[in-house]
């Protein structure tokens, strides 16, 4: 347990980013699910921004690394290439 007053409030105050973190990243995660299991180019291309968007506030907050981010755009615009 905390002895001091700031390691107390550093608990606090890391549980709750963490919650945050992990909720941002879990909602990135079922957004890109729900992306891979499109069909259709033009709808694939409508979310493409917005999840890719998701992906860069991820990175840039460090939940994930760069090049994670970098890989997971590329798999995106991979997936949109195969589409008809």
């Amino acid at each position: 347990m905390a002895n001091h007053k700031s390691a107390l409030k550093r608990i606090r105050s890391n549980e709750l980013k963490r919650v945050r973190n992990r909720y941002q990243h879990k909602s990135t995660r079922s957004a890109m699910k729900k992306f891979f299991e499109l069909t259709k180019k033009k709808d694939a291309q409508k979310e493409l921004p917005s999840i890719i968007s998701m992906i860069d506030k991820l990175a840039k907050n460090s939940i994930i690394h760069d090049n994670k981010a970098s890989n997971l755009k590329s798999n995106l615009t991979k997936h949109i290439a195969g589409l008809k």
